[in-house]
């Protein structure tokens, strides 16, 4: 087990640079150290995040397989149910292995294209959930206020290029993160105190000014993350009116049905995510610890959840899911 501080042994994972008549050191690769503060109880901490992690992996899996099994679920909702699902497994796979190495072994070495590699497609996965539960809002607004052009609207090739979309917009929206991160210098320390690398937690270890990262950043999560969520409340207030209009209560309630599960994911995602967020930039007071905890939970709680809410909440998935263990 990991215990106390760790140094970094001399010229360990950087190498020397002359440049101007001074010398400097370079870092080639950063150290994870894992939660700061509670070294001792990492391996404690590592039964729930293990647990969690097998859920996620056993209850997408579930997901995808039932759906693709099943042609009389290949349907937008349940093809949109899908890609939240696959994008859930590559997004807690990027960052759990990782985190549970750590905390079963100690500070872990990252080579510097390694950290980056992750710390893409951590940014990129969240961004493609997000982009992913904005389409399901759509496909709720169009089944529930416009049914007659639900099947001319939502057809296998628009869903197709939306998913190209999506995965795009995460591409476009990371790399110039990825490139900001490249014009840094880093000499002081290439020890990052977190579990995974994530743009912020390196930006702050460069030597020059990470202004520009921060004000990317915050921008980017902006124009993304958070209009996501303005679209999806509209889509949702259009929705509501849509509902309450219903001439009798049973019509309303198979309305109210058909979107329970989607808001249960919804609420999930978005109140953690956005916890967590404003807790980095205006929490100063929150021990680092909890900062660290709430940033891994953020990832994980989602992947966890959102098969467990739509086995409980969607009638189709549950009954097939009972039906392949018999």
């Amino acid at each position: 087990m990991y215990k106390g501080d760790y140094k970094v042994p001399k010229n360990f994972g950087h190498f020397l640079v002359s440049k101007h008549n001074y010398t400097s050191t370079q870092f080639t690769s950063f150290l994870l150290t894992g939660v700061p503060g509670l070294e001792d109880f990492q391996i404690w901490i590592s039964i729930p995040f293990s647990f969690m992690y097998l859920l996620a992996v056993i209850g997408n899996g579930l997901v995808i397989a039932v759906v693709a099994r099943d042609r009389s679920l290949h349907e937008p909702m349940y093809l949109f149910l899908t890609m939240l699902a696959l994008n859930d497994v590559l997004l807690c796979t990027v960052t759990v292995p990782k985190m549970l190495l750590i905390f079963w072994q100690g500070p872990s070495l990252s080579t510097f294209a390694a950290c980056l590699t992750q710390m893409f497609f951590v940014h990129a996965l969240f961004l493609s959930e997000s982009a992913i539960l904005l389409a399901m809002a759509f496909d709720r607004y169009v089944a529930i206020c416009a049914p007659l052009h639900y099947a001319t609207l939502l057809t296998g090739s628009l869903i197709g290029k939306v998913g190209l979309a999506l995965v795009a917009r995460s591409v476009v929206v990371v790399i110039p993160g990825v490139l900001l991160i490249l014009r840094l210098h880093f000499c002081r320390s290439n020890v990052i105190h977190h579990t995974y690398c994530e743009n912020m937690g390196i930006a702050k270890l460069a030597c020059n000014s990470f202004t520009l990262n921060s004000i990317y950043g915050l921008t980017a999560a902006l124009l993304t993350t958070g209009l996501d969520c303005i679209l999806i409340s509209l889509s949702y207030w259009l929705i509501l009116r849509t509902v309450f209009q219903l001439p009798s209560r049973e019509a309303r309630k198979k309305a109210f049905g058909t979107c329970g599960a989607h808001i249960c994911v919804i609420l999930i995602f978005y109140t953690l995510a956005f916890f967590s967020f404003f807790t980095h930039r205006f929490g100063h007071h929150v021990p680092r610890h909890a900062l660290i905890l709430l940033a891994n939970l953020y990832l994980l709680v989602p992947p966890t959840m959102n098969p467990i809410v739509y086995g409980v909440k969607t009638k189709e998935i549950r009954i097939r899911v009972l039906a392949l263990g018999t």
